[in-house]
């Protein structure tokens, strides 16, 4: 019997998430006939893409014990860089206004992971005050004007299709597959948790855990100013207020998909199915007429079971 219920705690350890998703799904397919069509599907892939890139960025960071509030400000500042360049008199071509977008992402995630890794700031008051520079930045940038009229080139990585797949969805499984692909299989992707699991002992051991902290703030900072083009491109202009609020849907994918708040434990995996539970759950809630106020409530108190299970998780260890 005990050795059954090992089993059985192993089995909802490694699939529980999945098995979730798969209930939540059949719920919700039962509760809208309209859940389960392509359509549907297009528009809740297309929606967690944005999510999805944010949360293997924050992964990394929540990985080495940290956290990143300033996702949805470097979203929105990189996506006005890139709109700006791409509009105007002498528009850019779009490559290299992604490019200059993307520079922008690398260069906050720069500031965050030199404050956190080579000053030894909390990494929640770093992130919250970048969170609320990096938000004037983009209302000065451009008065606090949208920016509207890009490019059809650049539109194509928000609202273009690859047969009947959105792009968004083929630059999300990309990004999904670089960024695991790193952390599953190489040098730094170890270093990574063994600074989450203990960074004493890591730094004992002859690994640079500055190095490694400033490198995964770099890498959420890339990732948000990229979520930040799709987004622009996808509703076809650049707003200074985009991204409110971003940052809870990305640690709430993080979190639900088993990745703990206390470094060193967690897979992207898991997290890209945290981002499709968050995506699933928006769309059904918005199919069966919830509120967003709701919705709110809804989100975070997974967010807080989230957490208690990990806290469980921990004790029986």
């Amino acid at each position: 019997m005990n050795q059954n219920n090992r089993r059985i705690r192993n089995l909802l350890a490694d699939y529980g998430i999945v098995i979730a998703f798969f209930f939540l799904c059949i719920g919700l397919s039962v509760a809208n006939d309209n859940f389960l069509t392509w359509g549907n599907w297009v528009n809740i892939l297309r929606q967690t893409s944005i999510n999805g890139i944010l949360a293997i960025g924050m992964t990394y960071v929540i990985l080495t014990k940290g956290i990143d509030l300033s996702v949805g400000s470097v979203l929105a500042l990189g996506g006005l860089v890139t709109g700006s360049l791409v509009t105007g008199a002498a528009p850019h071509s779009a490559f290299i206004s992604m490019l200059a977008g993307l520079a922008v992402g690398i260069a906050l995630g720069a500031v965050n992971g030199a404050l956190v890794a080579r000053l030894s700031v909390a990494p929640f008051v770093v992130t919250l005050g970048m969170l609320s520079v990096a938000r004037g930045l983009t209302f000065i940038y451009n008065d606090g004007m949208p920016i509207a009229n890009l490019s059809k080139d650049f539109r194509f990585i928000g609202q273009g299709m690859l047969g009947e797949v959105p792009v968004p969805v083929i630059i999300l499984a990309i990004t999904f597959f670089v960024f695991w692909f790193i952390l599953k299989y190489t040098t730094f992707g170890r270093y990574v948790y063994a600074v989450g699991g203990n960074e004493r002992s890591a730094k004992t051991s002859g690994i640079s855990t500055r190095w490694v902290i400033f490198t995964v703030y770099v890498i959420s900072g890339l990732l948000s100013a990229l979520a930040g083009l799709i987004l622009a491109a996808r509703t076809t202009s650049a707003l200074p207020q985009a991204g409110v609020a971003y940052e809870l849907d990305a640690i709430a994918a993080v979190v639900i998909g088993g990745t703990s708040l206390s470094g060193g434990v967690g897979t992207l995996s898991g997290t890209l199915v945290g981002a499709l539970i968050i995506g699933v759950i928006n769309n059904g809630l918005d199919l069966l007429g919830v509120s967003s106020y709701y919705q709110q409530v809804i989100k975070g108190t997974i967010i807080v079971a989230a957490v208690l299970l990990d806290v469980s998780r921990k004790k029986q260890v």
